[in-house]
C-alpha cells in the first residue's frame, strides 16, 4: 500500500509538472528493480503500470506538434541527460508490453485459463495468485510450466519423458490460449483506462509507430489488440510475439526484432513495461522504459 500511495502522489506531481517526469521514470526502474513482480507486489506494479500509462498521456500534446515536444526536452528537463534524451527527439515508436500493461490479464485471464486448461486435462493443478504471481517471473506460458513442475515435480497424469512432456504441455498451451481468447470475446478482460487515448494521440500524430511487443502467444496478443481495439487501430500495430524469438523477456530479442523489422532508432522509442523481467528486456536491449 505504501508504494501504490507514492506512486499515486508521484503520478499527481506529474500532472502539475513536467520536471516530475525524469523523477518518476528513475522511480519506475527503481522500484522494478528492487521490487520484483512476486505475489506481495503485484497490486504495486499494477498501480505502477497505470502510472507509467498517465506519463506518456501527460506528453501527449507533444504528438500534435513535434516542435513543443523539442522545446518540453531542451529547455525543461535538460538538467538530466539520461532521463530527458528521449524527450529532446522526436518520439518514434512505442512499444507495448501486452499482459499487465494494454489489459490486466495476468490474475483473471492467463491464470485462470491454465486453470481451465489443466481441469479438462485432469491435471490436479490449480495455481492461487500467490503461485502464479511467483511463476510471472518466467518469462513464457509453456516455460512457467514446465518451470512449475520441475520445481514441485510432474503430475503422475502427464508423460515421463522429457520429449513426450514437451509436446504435452506445447497441446496444454495452445488450449490456455483457446480458453484465454474466449475470455477476451467475452469481455471479461478490458482495457486499462488510459490505453485507447495515448493509442488515440500516438495515431493523430501520424508519425509514431505502435508495436506490441510480448512473450504470450501471437493469437492471443492480435485477437486481444483486434477485440479490444477495434480493427482500424488493431491494422496500424505490428506484433511481435510468442515464439518469434528464441529467447523470451528478460532477454532483449523481442524488442530488437521489433526494431530491426520497424526500422527504429533506439533512441527515439519507449518501451512500456510494468513487470521486473519487462525491465530487464528493456534495459538489455538499449531502449527507454517507462
Amino acid at each position: 500500500f505504501f508504494w501504490s500511495f507514492i506512486a499515486l502522489c508521484i503520478r499527481s506531481l506529474c500532472s502539475l509538472s513536467s520536471y516530475a517526469q525524469p523523477l518518476l521514470h528513475s522511480f519506475f526502474a527503481h522500484t522494478a528493480q528492487h521490487y520484483p513482480s512476486t505475489t506481495t507486489t503485484m497490486t504495486t506494479m499494477k498501480v505502477l503500470a497505470l502510472s507509467q500509462i498517465f506519463l506518456v498521456l501527460s506528453m501527449s500534446h507533444a504528438f500534435t506538434s513535434p516542435a513543443s515536444f523539442v522545446r518540453t526536452g531542451s529547455s525543461k528537463i535538460a538538467s538530466s541527460s539520461s532521463s530527458s534524451s528521449l524527450y529532446a527527439k522526436k518520439l518514434e515508436a512505442i512499444l507495448f508490453d501486452c499482459d499487465g500493461v494494454l489489459a490486466d490479464t495476468e490474475r483473471d485471464g492467463h491464470r485462470n485459463a491454465f486453470n481451465r486448461a489443466f481441469t479438462l486435462n485432469n491435471i490436479s493443478e490449480n495455481w492461487s495468485e500467490e503461485r502464479y504471481g511467483k511463476l510471472l517471473e518466467v518469462g513464457g506460458g509453456k516455460e512457467r510450466m514446465t518451470a512449475h513442475w520441475n520445481e514441485i515435480g510432474w503430475p503422475s497424469t502427464l508423460p515421463s519423458t522429457d520429449e513426450e512432456r514437451a509436446s504435452k504441455i506445447k497441446q496444454l498451451h495452445l488450449q490456455k490460449t483457446d480458453i484465454f481468447m474466449d475470455l477476451i470475446d467475452e469481455g471479461l478482460i478490458p482495457l486499462r483506462p488510459g490505453v485507447l487515448r495515448l493509442v488515440d494521440e500516438a495515431l493523430k500524430d501520424g508519425h509514431v509507430q505502435l508495436a506490441v511487443c510480448s512473450t504470450s502467444n501471437e493469437k492471443a496478443v492480435e485477437n486481444l489488440v483486434l477485440t479490444l481495439m477495434g480493427p482500424e487501430r488493431a491494422s496500424k500495430f505490428q506484433i511481435f510475439a510468442g515464439d518469434m524469438v528464441k529467447a523470451k523477456k528478460p532477454a532483449p530479442d523481442v524488442y530488437n526484432l521489433a526494431v530491426e523489422t520497424m526500422k527504429l532508432n533506439k533512441g527515439t522509442c519507449v518501451i512500456i513495461e510494468d513487470s521486473h523481467i519487462g525491465l530487464g528486456a528493456a534495459k538489455a536491449a538499449g531502449i527507454k522504459c517507462w
